[in-house]
């Protein structure tokens, strides 16, 4: 950090919306430097008024050309809109592979959008380590609405349900008999089922079968006072975006206010504080194992135990 601009000099400019300062600060979120942790905590007791949208999927579904023309709609209500994009690690940088800033030019040109690729950086579930972290940012910077989207791996993205207030699911058409496979852990999670390329002739067939899936789960959506939509879509046409706008917007307003809303605000909270948690005990546990591990690895090697007492051994010398 020698040389840069200190964290607590461009937090003042974070909250007059200093893209710069923005910017610098989500990288290191996302960098996790310990000398803009104590900024961070600031920031997150400052946040709290963005409204929080996960967009996840099957990759190939569409997601960056459909939040392109969401943020399209979003802005006309006036609302300023952050994205943080998350992308695979390249193998040789770490840094995000697919860049969701090129693929969303319509957007380049608009000082109210603010679009940040981050890299998974090897975590599972979607996300990235430092995306909450950004939209913090991005909420104390003056953005009303922060999209964060996941990189498409499946069903294992159900954790941006947890970090979100609302999640969106997006189902691309020609899945055929892997469709209900693939939703097994991203139907109970969505509060709004979107799905994309509805121009294409197979799109009927895959709305059916996730109508005739969304038939089970509607008892459940309606405890909350949510009717969980099914909206289509078409990036070739512009179908069904302006609907799905109204459907986040309308899904703010349900939950905003609501014993729902208070519980999933519990529920984020909860999420945020595990994950935090397991970073710095992943961070403590790296800091300590070195001789440690080596040590126990030979007996390991040796036959002189299994894989479940030593490490068990591990865990009690290093985090008593």
């Amino acid at each position: 950090m020698m040389g840069a601009v200190p964290s607590s000099q461009l937090l003042e400019r974070c909250v007059c919306g200093d893209t710069g300062a923005v910017a610098r600060l989500i990288s290191r979120a996302e960098a996790d430097a310990e000398e803009a942790r104590p900024i961070l905590a600031e920031i997150y007791r400052r946040a709290g008024n963005a409204h929080l949208v996960g967009i996840t999927g099957a990759p190939g579904s569409g997601k960056s050309t459909l939040v392109e023309q969401l943020v399209q709609r979003l802005r006309a209500t006036g609302v300023k809109v952050g994205v943080v994009a998350i992308d695979p690690s390249s193998p040789y940088s770490g840094g995000a592979l697919l860049a969701d800033r090129i693929r969303m030019p319509a957007l380049a040109d608009d000082p109210g959008v603010f679009i940040r690729s981050m890299a998974t950086r090897g975590v599972i579930g979607g996300m990235a380590r430092g995306a909450l972290d950004a939209a913090d940012i991005l909420d104390v910077a003056g953005y009303g609405i922060v999209i964060i989207e996941t990189v498409g791996v499946g069903q294992d993205e159900v954790e941006i349900a947890k970090a979100s207030h609302t999640t969106v699911v997006v189902s691309p058409p020609g899945l055929g008999d892997e469709l209900q496979a693939l939703k097994a852990g991203l139907l109970e999670v969505a509060d709004i089922h979107v799905v994309s390329k509805c121009d294409r002739a197979d799109s009927r067939r895959t709305r059916i079968d996730l109508e005739r899936m969304l038939s089970r789960v509607a008892p459940q959506a309606a405890r909350s006072g949510w009717v969980v939509p099914l909206i289509g879509t078409s990036a070739l046409t512009g179908e069904g975006v302006e609907q799905l706008a109204e459907a986040i917007l309308g899904h703010r307003a349900a939950t905003g206010e609501s014993a729902e809303g208070e519980a999933r605000a519990l529920r984020v909270a909860a999420f945020r504080l595990e994950k935090t948690a397991e970073l710095l005990l992943l961070e403590r546990f790296s800091r300590a194992k070195l001789g440690t591990t080596a040590e126990l690895a030979k007996r390991l090697a040796a036959r002189q135990g299994d894989p479940y007492s030593l490490a068990a051994e591990l865990v009690q010398r290093l985090l008593p």
